[in-house]
């Protein structure tokens, strides 16, 4: 039986799988299918020959969500929420992305004004109630909203995150009227306190469930007629995997479901090679993203926003992504400057190379009119390399450059931009870039990969053989993971230890019941702790792990050391003038998979490692470049740039000045400097 990865990017949809007995891999690239990305995973999975009977898992990583909120391309959901907060989540905190920008304006808010309603109710900060749940104008709204027609309802009440009766009650009314619609309570979402970051999740919830629940309904039935019968996961932005029944339910934990499995690859690949620490990056068609991997493990945020003010407060994997792909569209600003994306030309049309009716000069289109792309891309698509000319001398014409210049400034360009999302990452979290390789992953990603290294001063870098299908490769290699939070706040001075302990036997208790529901026993389960810790007086909270067993006083001591170190590592300096205090409590809950077999020595193939050579160019100049077969490389194979390394499914760009080795897992590894 097979496990196979897909993975649906906004150009094209990759899939990697390998067979348990066996241990064979497979893997294949198809054009992403925009108006059903369903049919993009079947095409999948015929280019890559597997019968669907014999695949057990399809572990399956989408941008659908993300692409339905950036769009707002679904159906209007309505919010309930108490008398005087209508106006929360267009609000915001009052944060200005662009200080100094008076013609800025707000992102539209999730849920339209016009379907955001109020009803009197109060619980006080203890939750205690303070003014009862008015049923007459709760009967009323819910009336409103089915008169409305709307199925999709969002329920986010003031200091719902210590009780949430009052919305479990509003939820028994609306239901009574809308007996088939999606309720969403905050209390259940994400019960913590900051009513914006709640009230807003809690929309995004209610927004996506309808899109989410049709979609893999529809993905079902389509793989269901192809006679699939195992198990459909789908990746979580937590750098974990779901069934397909509670990732419906809970669709706000999808947001970076598609670039998960990338740094799912790049955590397997720091557990297995003398590379601790990766920044991970994957460059596709479409978008760029970068992040950290420490020590096998993906770094977890709770500050994602989706755009400015509208913020997420699940646990994510820390990824920032910018619109950096192989199919950025090249532009001339008012001011005359050549600027590249962020805007696409995705899979359609697609580059002009492409001939599919693109006209605009992209990424691609630069890289083929250099020589670093071959132009039948190993005979999966033949290139118009004469389209990708006229696009660029289009281009070239009205910044008075010639095509080349145009065509190397371009890609200088993306890759400049492409090194500010990698300084964001490592800048907010205190790293230094020379403490770490960079990981290059996805179709285009190691094209491009030593101009960003330059740019960042990062020594080494590390192409894996899997790269151009890395986020289908990580899917296959994730754990089950469920993630649950309670709202505690004490400072460790007053801290309550039966509370704490208590809560966290709640909350172990609602982790392994989710797990439970995709057939993970008890015994399998693997639970970890941490709390959002802050010095009292603080405004802003660091992640911090919490020891095993039952809290006593003793543990006091040691939780202080733990949140003073993890303050220091995240901002440099830490205090013992200040108490802590714990402000919520985490369980994470997993379920150990089935990994893909281990890398053996790559001993090569018979073929030649040296395909000829071409004419690419580099730095003003063309040069004649040897051209290398990377499925025939072998272990400790070196090779000095200028270099192209041709995988089936990606393409390792070596500029002059830099040299290369082939290491025991077929990973080509990269460093500056001849």
């Amino acid at each position: 039986m097979w496990r196979v990865g897909v993975d649906v990017g906004g150009t094209f949809t990759d899939l990697f799988a390998w067979e348990e007995k066996t241990g064979k891999r497979v893997t294949a690239k198809v054009l992403t299918t925009k108006g059903d990305r369903s049919e993009g995973v079947i095409q999948a999975i015929e280019a890559a020959q597997l019968p669907f009977g014999d695949i057990s898992h399809l572990i399956h990583g989408t941008t659908a969500a993300t692409n339905a909120l950036l769009e707002r391309s679904y159906p209007d959901p309505a919010l309930i929420t108490t008398d005087g907060f209508r106006d929360t989540i267009e609000i915001g905190r009052q944060h200005r992305k662009h200080l100094y920008d008076p013609y800025q304006t707000k992102p539209k808010p999730i849920i339209r004004r016009r379907y955001r309603y109020t009803v009197p109710e109060r619980m006080n900060g203890d939750g205690n109630v303070e003014r009862p749940l008015n049923r007459e104008v709760a009967a009323d709204v819910a009336d409103k909203i089915a008169d409305a027609g709307i199925k999709s309802i969002a329920i986010a009440f003031i200091n719902a995150y210590v009780n949430d009766a009052h919305e479990q009650e509003m939820q028994d009314i609306v239901r009574a009227r809308i007996p088939d619609a999606h309720i969403v309570l905050s209390g259940e979402t994400r019960p913590v306190f900051r009513e914006h970051g709640r009230f807003s999740t809690t929309a995004i919830r209610a927004a996506l469930m309808p899109v989410m629940v049709e979609f893999f309904d529809r993905l079902r039935e389509r793989l269901k007629e192809n006679g699939f019968a195992g198990a459909l996961m789908i990746l979580k932005s937590s750098g974990g995997v779901a069934g397909v029944d509670l990732a419906k339910d809970h669709p706000e934990e999808l947001l970076e479901s598609g670039p998960a499995g990338g740094v799912a690859y790049a955590a397997y690949l720091s557990r297995l090679t003398d590379y601790p620490n990766f920044i991970h990056t994957d460059m596709g068609g479409t978008s760029f993203d970068a992040s950290i991997v420490e020590d096998g493990k993906g770094l977890i945020t709770r500050d994602y926003e989706l755009e400015w003010e509208i913020p997420v407060i699940v646990p994510m994997l820390d990824i920032h992504s910018i619109g950096a792909g192989g199919g950025s569209i090249g532009w001339v600003d008012e001011g005359g400057s050549l600027r590249v994306g962020p805007r696409s030309a995705g899979s359609e049309p697609g580059p002009a190379c492409y001939g599919s009716g693109g006209t605009e000069a992209t990424i691609t289109d630069a890289n083929l009119l250099l020589g670093r792309l071959e132009p039948s891309l190993g005979g999966k698509l033949e290139m118009d390399r004469n389209a990708a000319e006229t696009a660029i001398n289009a281009l070239a014409q009205k910044i008075g450059l010639d095509p080349l210049e145009t065509a190397e400034g371009m890609i200088r360009i993306s890759c400049e931009n492409m090194a500010q999302a990698v300084k964001m990452v490592l800048v907010a979290r205190g790293r230094d870039p020379r403490d770490f390789v960079l990981a290059s992953f996805g179709g285009a990603g190691a094209m491009h990969t030593a101009f960003v290294a330059e740019a960042m001063n990062i020594p080494k870098m590390i192409v894996p053989a899997y790269a151009g299908v890395a986020s289908a490769f990580g899917a296959t290699a994730m754990d089950l993971r469920q993630d649950v939070e309670a709202f505690m706040y004490a400072s460790l001075a007053h801290v309550d230890l039966d509370e704490i302990n208590g809560t966290f036997d709640r909350l172990e208790k609602r982790a392994m019941d989710l797990l439970a529901q995709d057939g993970v026993a008890a015994a399998d389960v693997t639970i970890s702790r941490s709390a959002q810790m802050r010095y009292v007086g603080q405004t802003y909270e660091v992640e911090s792990p919490m020891p095993e067993g039952r809290f006593t006083a003793d543990t006091l001591p040691k939780l202080a050391a733990n949140f003073d170190e993890q303050h220091r590592l995240e901002h440099g300096v830490s205090s013992s003038d200040f108490e802590p205090a714990i402000v919520s409590l985490s369980v994470t809950a997993t379920g150990a998979t089935v990994k893909p077999p281990l890398f053996e020595k790559a001993e090569g193939s018979s073929a030649e490692k040296v395909k000829g050579t071409r004419q690419v160019y580099f730095a003003g100049e063309w040069a004649e470049t040897e051209i290398f077969d990377g499925e025939a490389l072998s272990s400790g194979d070196k090779i000095t740039g200028p270099a192209i390394v041709e995988y089936n499914d990606a393409c390792a760009v070596l500029p002059p000045t830099t040299h290369a080795s082939v290491d025991d897992m077929q990973n080509l590894v990269i460093e500056l400097g001849g």
